[in-house]
Parts: C-alpha cells; structure tokens; sequence
C-alpha cells in the first residue's frame, strides 16, 4: 500500500489540533512494543509533519540503535548526537538496496531498488574500499547484494556503506584535492546529497575487489556529501566448470564462506577445490 504524505499541519504549541494526540512519550512506548518496525515507523511520518519531524529525530535513530548497536555506537563516539544525513536516510541504508536504473549512475542494466532480510555492515572491510593513507577514516561497508544471471553483465553485486565523520575524512579532502566531479544529475538514493566517483577520482584500490570477490576493472561506487557510499560489481564465478562434482562444489561454498566471514583471501582462492572438512 502506498501512503501519501499530507502534511496539514506544523502542530505548533498553539494549534488546536494536537489535542487528543497522544504524547511523544506514549508514541515511544508503542513504537518500542512494535520493536521499531520499519514499515510502522514510515507510515506514522507519511501522517502530517508533527509526526514525520517525531519520527525523524526519535524513532528513526531507536531503530538504527536497535538494529545495529555497535556500528551506531562507534558512529556517535565522536561526541555528536547525531550522523551525517540524518538518522531516516540511515536506517534506509540498512535496510534497502538501491539498485539501479538505465540511464543512471551504473547505466549498463536495470535493476529495481528494494528492502533486503539481512545484511551485515563490516568495518574491517571499509578498510579494504581506501587507498593506503587514508585507511585513519572509518567506513562500514555492506557485503554485496547479490543478483544474479543480469544477462551479458553476468553476476551483479551491489553494496552500501557509510563514513564516520565524513565531512573531516581524509576521503573527503583528497577528493576536493584532486578535484573531482560531483555527479551532474543523479543523487544519493539516501539522503538526496550529491555524489563523487571514486572511480572518476582514481580512488578505488584493488583490495575492494578481493575483498569483494570481484573482478579488479568491474567496481564502480560513490559517496556522497553525508558520506554515504554506494556500489556496484561483477561478481566472480565459483567455478569454471558447471560439471564440477558435488564434493567439490562443497569445497568452493566451504570456501567463499571463509572470504565472507574471515577475509581477506586473495580471489584466486574461490577456485581451489583441495579438499577441505566439512562444515558442522
């Protein structure tokens, strides 16, 4: 069901229709009952702006905090009391791969935006998406979305992130150093900000590839002014041969699972079938 937004009324502290409203207090109460769901709290905002400005600066920050409280911790430790692009342009990072259209950021294919089950956010593999001398900033990073079988392009991997304090990052000034472009027409999906090529800036290091388990020439991302970050891959194949045995299929699966969860393994190791124990 889609929701209109109706914005028809600020609900100042003279306005006479707040009354009969309940009180942030109460709607906090519920929203914590209901676990911060995504789809109540996104409805609640579509209600009037008194709600959308609620659910903006308290219960889209609880949802962040609840779903993933580390990641959120870190983000904060700086002293602020928020993040960049605010707390509704997060939780829909962590929620909702963007896809791609024709014509846009990654022009080559068509594939629809939409809210993903699980994902895990990873700040061990931000490392891997900078260059050397910039690996002081902090970057959380997404494993791929995977969509598979995209025609010519083959497997398709789609991946998001964020930057802690972006705006003071060693990302950020290089960027304005070297003088990149801002994208002349497409935005953040997030947060609407406009957005930088690290491809076009010569900034994407050969890790994020294997880290990815990618080919090097076919990664592509962006970051925005908020410093979100969002990309795209050709995924690598798991096996050159489509007769490979079971026992041996085994072994690649066994394998990816390393690189995803134990990393960093170089990409050549998604091809070895030595033979390995099985997995309990």
């Amino acid at each position: 069901m889609i929701i209109t937004k109706q914005y028809r009324c600020i609900h100042s502290a003279s306005c006479l229709c707040t009354k009969g409203h309940l009180s942030e207090e109460v709607i906090f109460l519920v929203f914590q009952r209901l676990n911060w769901n995504p789809k109540s709290v996104a409805t609640l905002s579509c209600v009037c702006k008194w709600f959308d400005d609620l659910a903006k600066r308290v219960l889209w920050k609880e949802f962040c905090k609840t779903r993933a409280p580390k990641m959120m911790l870190d983000l904060q430790s700086s002293g602020s009391h928020s993040v960049d692009g605010n707390w509704r342009a997060l939780g829909k990072l962590l929620i909702y791969c963007s896809g791609c259209t024709k014509g846009g950021l990654f022009n080559s294919i068509h594939v629809p935006g939409h809210f993903v089950y699980r994902t895990r956010f990873s700040r061990t593999s931000g490392k891997s998406f900078l260059l050397p001398h910039c690996r002081t900033d902090v970057l959380y990073v997404s494993d791929p979305c995977e969509h598979l079988d995209q025609g010519e392009e083959g497997d398709i991997g789609f991946f998001r992130g964020i930057f802690k304090s972006f705006a003071t990052s060693k990302v950020r000034k290089m960027l304005i150093k070297r003088e990149a472009q801002l994208h002349p027409t497409e935005v953040c999906p997030y947060c609407k900000a406009k957005l930088w090529s690290m491809l076009q800036a010569k900034m994407v290091p050969a890790s994020a590839s294997c880290r990815l388990g990618a080919y090097e020439d076919a990664i592509e991302y962006y970051v925005c002014l908020n410093g979100h970050v969002l990309g795209i891959c050709t995924l690598l194949p798991l096996s050159d041969s489509e007769e490979a045995s079971d026992h041996n299929m085994q072994d690649i699966v066994a394998i990816k699972w390393k690189i995803s969860f134990d990393g960093p393994w170089t990409c050549n190791c998604i091809y070895a079938s030595l033979p390995l124990p099985k997995l309990i």
